[in-house]
């Protein structure tokens, strides 16, 4: 019963994957659907796999035995997900720590480290906290407004705590590396992370030159992990440079009617509804005995 259990939720999950809702007109509304269809299909498994390991390799659910194949799949997820986010977590803290060694420079009245590169590059690097870094590419070839826009850029990843939150987006992508559309679902959310932090950076400097940095910046990007670094030039394909330098261009509104309005309050509540959803196989655990 218990490897049914688990067949069953790889085949929702699988579902929800190949499910196409609306195509939506929103920002916020195609972060919430990515959001939604990148996680909710992980966070499944791992629900299922902790009811599975409460209940015990033995007895019966159902009026069906349970027995020790789904009991050992489950304690198997759970070990690879653990290794998988402690790998992920201790490249971070490597990571961090070597960043922590460049020289601090101050740069746009905040202190940065200073990576010897010719190559133009500023990122966010760290969890909660990230350190900010920039190259001595960066400092020589771009203009002091130039410089400006890639701060509040920068600085928009620190208010959302986007290098935090796609760490974790990054282990939910990993787990769920076998189900359709991860790959298509990642990349849809980095492409949002960054169209946010122009969108603010855009309220602050003049959009004209947001976009001008940007187009100097790609032309030698950096190749750099995704997880917990947030950078201004992170590698995207060509269609994804385009949608970030057009939504620059036609800057009419401001962040928040963007990102937040009424409808996107009440959609709010169904996708935590289906975040709810997730626990149902917590209550399979009382019809085991």
């Amino acid at each position: 019963m218990h490897l049914l259990m688990i067949l069953m939720i790889v085949g929702v999950g699988s579902g929800l994957r190949f499910l196409q809702p609306p195509a939506p007109t929103r920002w916020v509304q195609r972060w919430q659907q990515a959001l939604t269809r990148l996680m909710i299909p992980p966070l499944l498994l791992l629900t299922t796999a902790t009811a599975i390991l409460w209940m015990g390799p033995e007895g019966q659910m159902f009026g069906q035995t349970t027995g020790w194949i789904g009991y050992g799949l489950a304690w198997g997820f759970w070990g690879w997900a653990g290794i998988t986010g402690m790998v992920l977590a201790v490249k971070g803290w490597q990571t961090t720590r070597q960043v922590r060694r460049y020289a601090p420079v101050n740069w746009q009245g905040l202190t940065a480290r200073l990576l010897e590169s010719p190559v133009p590059f500023c990122a966010q690097i760290g969890f909660w906290q990230p350190e900010l870094v920039v190259s001595q590419g960066l400092l020589e070839q771009l203009d002091p407004a130039q410089q400006q826009a890639v701060c509040v850029h920068e600085q928009a990843h620190v208010h959302y705590r986007d290098t935090f939150w796609f760490f974790w987006l990054g282990w939910c992508r990993r787990l769920s590396f076998g189900l359709p559309d991860t790959e298509l679902l990642w990349q849809e959310l980095l492409l949002l992370r960054e169209l946010r932090a122009d969108q603010r950076a855009a309220q602050q400097v003049d959009p004209l030159v947001l976009a001008e940095t940007l187009l100097l910046m790609v032309r030698s990007p950096l190749d750099t992990p995704e997880h917990y670094w947030a950078g201004f030039s992170c590698l995207a394909p060509s269609h994804r440079l385009t949608e970030r330098i057009d939504a620059i261009l036609a800057h009419s509104l401001d962040q928040s009617t963007v990102w937040v309005d009424d409808s996107a309050r009440l959609k709010n509540i169904w996708i935590w509804t289906g975040y709810l959803l997730v626990l149902l196989p917590l209550m399979a655990i009382p019809f085991h005995s």
